[in-house]
């Protein structure tokens, strides 16, 4: 079983064990591999090869895995990732800021206490009055800054049919 992937010309890739460092225009993403099955990951000339001795299932779905993991990578350090969220209320006006490696959401559905989320990695978060526009070379981080900043704005106490207010994704990958 062996899957290959082409090296773009502005990227570079650099492999040590089950550690892949790709490094491009708009910066660096490391990721180790966790696996347990006998997969290489390889360098050979201008491509990428993930190969395994192995025809299982799982280790087949292991080896699709990582190539799609590192294609996200180069995607990411070539032409980044956007995800668009936008503020949504209709009983207490939201105000978000952004201090330092937090999101805090002040107002919502009233309450005097902030609520905070936690900004992952190098996403960059701008607020644009409704708008929030979370940017970054991986996928995953800016990703789960979306999902932290969801999470955030949670309700529980009340009907979510009548307290529909939160922070909402409305564009991304």
């Amino acid at each position: 079983m062996e899957k290959e992937l082409t090296i773009p010309e502005n990227v570079n890739v650099e492999i040590q064990n089950k550690c892949v460092k790709v490094s491009g225009q708009r910066g660096e993403i490391k990721k180790e591999f966790k696996y347990f099955f006998d997969i290489k990951i390889e360098k050979k000339d201008n491509k990428i090869v993930v190969m395994s001795t192995s025809d299982r299932k799982k280790v087949r779905a292991m080896v699709g895995t990582m190539i799609a993991h590192i294609k996200n990578m180069i995607k990411g350090v070539t032409e980044g990732y956007t995800y668009k969220m936008r503020v949504v209320y209709s009983h207490f006006p939201i105000t978000v800021k952004v201090e330092g490696n937090e999101v805090q959401i002040q107002n919502f559905l009233g309450e005097s206490v902030p609520r905070s989320a936690k900004i992952v990695g190098n996403t960059k978060v701008e607020v644009k009055g409704q708008d929030i526009i979370l940017t970054g070379p991986s996928k995953e981080d800016v990703g789960q800054t979306c999902g932290n900043i969801e999470q955030a704005c949670r309700i529980s106490k009340y009907d979510r049919r009548i307290f529909q207010d939160g922070i909402y994704k409305v564009e991304g990958d």
